[in-house]
């Protein structure tokens, strides 16, 4: 007996077992192929039910006749004739349930062959389709048909179209061009489960400003020089990033700010761009980039903000979802992060493995990129048609979204760096311990020395001359003997050697950097060369393939005019002196001025920590490129019947130009916000930049739309026999000599660089913060 109810039990496990796998193989979203394979595993089950259901049968024939035999002995042995028979009654009740559990797989057996009968026929029927699939000719899809044919003779390219399940078939290349890639129309054939309204969103955290670094210099890491020169970095400017911190809390006034997950990934410093700067730390190589990135990444998490950090390729690609294989296709799932700050080399890796998602999710990304880019080598087929086109150009992000080391161009976003502020008693010790005859030489490599010693001879008549170039055993020879070379110093020591020089002279090279600032903040004055002619892309290897010509205007203004524009501007005298070098007399009375003039320690206010809190803050907040403003429609578009709404632009009261009229009603959304605007018109020979800053503006790119309209034309006197949408960086602008008048075709266009003699441009401008040229004042 306890055999026997062993086997029916064992029989009811198995097909508990049996049956529940086979109603679970049929998923949603399996496709044909898979169906009919598990199918074929299910033909087997079925014999094994049919197998058990006769194994059953035959026990309980056996059983039957154990049970006869058995009752036949007993009957006579007399008196024990009833023992048996009362043995033979529960024999008989368990003869019953085997025969009623045997009638039950039967029945079992019987339904499964129906199910998989009808498996079997919708298989037949979705393999048919499968073999029957045809590229759907719907207008709504017009690359359909290209794109099946793409994947008909390239499919096998890439084993990410392997991963999703292509495998050579029409069908295979429909559900993917129609459910991973979105160039097809859904196939009706596919299950899809009902769209079901999502919940809304959680509440966002909010970010609070951080009090400790500790974290930051984990998620940095380890394994490059170039990461502990950054770490090391951020812990010397430690305190000076959380005082900052203070300070601009207190401005916000408790204001909400929602924390935002973002991504920082140093493209420059991946093995796969070379990573040339790490083995050149510790020899003298540029070292600006890195201090940016290190700023950068301490402005970033002390303002509250969820970061992950990588430096390799690999990282990148797990952190963003890349799917296996050469990166042609989209993600897997929806980017995790708010914002991306990446510069070249790491735009190019996310445009390689990101697929058809890097056009999805580029609005998100944030280029560092020191020289800037200007709009019209960002716009692809508008630099290869005009000559713009460049090795790093063409990528038609909106121009904000590259941010610079300096205020080359309003075109893009003034991101910067910090230099170390002083306190009192560091600003008055400097001042007592200055050698008025001491110059230190801009300069860590041998080869920026080479041709220079005409000027280092007349300094050297004035001053005793240090230099700070690497060597590993031996002196450069191009480093007279007369200058003492401390060869490669340790940011501190160099801090130290600028606190008791008077000077600080470049050679003309390298461009821009952060250490001309770094010498001012610690009280030296900064002397330079002026080039003549200015240098730019147009004449100087350096420039040449740089996305942005730095052409000359009708001032020396943000073309390359000096080794630091910036500070030749920005600053100037007594801080900065920029003179001829070939003329030996001008060169020979600056030092002599530059001995006598006493100066204190300077450090402009958008160089601090908390200038550049400020910056980035208001960047996090206000910047969106994910939301685009349409332009007006051309005059070719426009019904006989659109009458276009009154301009919400009023002449000033001196009618020299246009400000945003307080009648005009509730402003657009906008940043900056839209009273900071004021519509000027430049001279034939001056950019939107000058024209601006010829007023004590900025120009103002955002703002473009709001002039690129005719009725601003006739606000401000300026007659045209013709209007015109054309793509030109140059417009909204004016041939006054023909009267004709051209409005601007394509946003991305909209650029405050450039001129031409035969315009007149119109000229979005704002005003802006002491200090902080990037925001106007009620910016933050």
């Amino acid at each position: 007996r306890i055999f026997v109810l062993g086997i029916g039990f064992f029989t009811l496990c198995f097909l508990m077992t049996s049956l529940g796998g086979q109603f679970s193989a049929k998923r949603l979203g399996d496709s044909p192929f898979t169906i009919r394979t598990e199918v074929m595993g299910a033909l087997e089950s079925r014999g094994v039910l049919r197998r058990m259901s006769d194994m059953l049968e035959m026990l309980m024939k056996r059983m039957d006749i154990l049970a006869r035999l058995e009752n036949s002995t007993d009957f006579h042995k007399g008196d024990e004739a009833r023992f048996p028979l009362d043995r033979f009654q529960p024999a008989a009740g368990l003869m019953e349930r085997i025969q009623a559990i045997a009638q039950n797989v039967s029945d079992i057996a019987i339904k499964v062959d129906q199910i998989l009968r009808n498996s079997l026929l919708n298989g037949k029927g979705m393999e048919g389709r499968r073999d029957q699939c045809e590229v759907p000719r719907d207008p709504k899809y017009p690359d359909c048909a290209g794109k099946v044919e793409w994947m008909r003779a390239r499919w096998t390219s890439d084993p990410c179209y392997a991963f999703f399940g292509v495998d050579g078939t029409e069908c295979s290349f429909l559900i993917y061009l129609s459910e991973v890639e979105w160039f097809c129309p859904p196939l009706p054939w596919r299950n899809r489960t009902v769209a079901v309204p999502s919940p809304p969103p959680p509440p966002r955290a909010q970010a609070a400003f951080r009090r400790d670094l500790a974290r930051l210099l984990e998620l940095i890491g380890t394994g490059k020089e170039s990461l502990s020169f950054m770490k090391k970095r951020i812990r010397h400017l430690a305190q000076q990033w959380l005082r900052a911190a203070r300070r601009l809390e207190q401005k916000l006034a408790g204001r909400q700010r929602d924390q935002k997950h973002i991504l920082i990934h140093i493209g420059f410093l991946t093995e796969e761009s070379g990573d040339v700067f790490s083995p050149r730390v510790l020899k003298g190589g540029p070292l600006g980039e890195m201090v940016q990135w290190a700023d950068i990444l301490a402005a970033l998490f002390v303002l509250g903000h969820s970061l992950r950090v990588t430096v390799s390729l690999k990282e990148l690609q797990s952190h963003l979802g890349v799917p296996p294989g050469r990166g042609n296709c989209p993600l897997t799932s929806p980017l995790p992060f708010d914002l991306i700050y990446t510069d070249y080399h790491g735009l190019q890796q996310m445009k390689q493995h990101m697929g058809l998602s890097f056009k999805k999710y580029r609005c998100r990304v944030r280029v560092i990129d020191t020289f800037g880019t200007e709009p019209a080598y960002n716009h692809e087929e508008y630099a290869t048609l005009r000559g713009y086109r460049t090795n790093w150009g063409y990528w038609n992000l909106q121009p904000a979204q590259f941010m610079t080391m300096f205020p080359h161009t309003p075109d893009n976003s003034f991101m910067g760096f910090v230099s170390e502020e002083l306190n009192q008693t560091e600003r008055q010790l400097i001042k007592a311990n200055k050698v008025s005859s001491m110059a230190v030489v801009y300069g860590k490599e041998a080869s920026i020395w080479k041709g220079k010693e005409k000027f280092l001879a007349i300094l050297n008549k004035y001053m005793e001359i240090h230099g700070t170039v690497y060597y590993e055993t031996q002196r450069p020879p191009e480093v007279p003997a007369f200058v003492k070379n401390h060869g490669l110093l340790p940011q501190h020591e160099f801090q130290q050697l600028l606190r008791k020089a008077k000077l600080f002279i470049g050679f003309g090279f390298p461009y821009e950097g952060p250490a001309p600032l770094e010498a001012i903040a610690n009280g030296c004055v900064f002397l330079q060369a002026r080039f003549n002619p200015p240098h730019s892309s147009l004449n100087h290897e350096f420039f040449r393939g740089k996305p942005t010509s730095r052409e000359a205007t009708g001032t020396t203004v943000f073309q390359v005019s000096s080794q630091h524009p910036y500070a030749e501007d920005f600053i100037g005298k007594p801080h900065v002196w920029t003179v001829d070098y070939n003329n030996s007399e001008e060169f020979e009375a600056a030092i002599k001025t530059i001995m006598r003039t006493q100066v204190d320690p300077y450090l402009p206010y958008e160089y601090t920590c908390e200038g550049m809190l400020e910056r980035i803050h208001a960047y996090i907040q206000h910047q969106d490129f994910c939301t685009t403003s349409s332009l007006p429609p051309s005059p070719k578009t426009k019904s006989p019947a659109m009458q276009s709404p009154p301009s919400p632009l009023a002449l000033s009261p001196n009618a020299t130009h246009l400000v945003w009229s307080p009648s005009a009603g509730r402003a657009p959304q906008a940043w900056p916000p839209l009273a900071s605007l004021q519509a000027w018109v430049s001279e034939p020979q001056h950019t939107c930049t000058e024209t601006c800053r010829r007023h004590g503006l900025v120009c103002e790119p955002t703002f473009f739309r709001f002039l690129n309209k005719e009725e601003v034309f006739l606000q401000l006197s300026i007659a045209c026999d013709s209007t015109e949408y054309e793509m030109n960086h140059l417009y909204p602008a004016v041939a006054e000599n023909v009267r004709e008048c051209y409005l601007q075709k394509e946003p991305l266009l909209f650029s405050c660089a450039g001129y031409n003699p035969k315009y007149r441009r119109l000229c979005p401008c704002r005003d802006f913060r002491p200090g902080q040229v990037a925001l106007c004042r009620d910016c933050l």
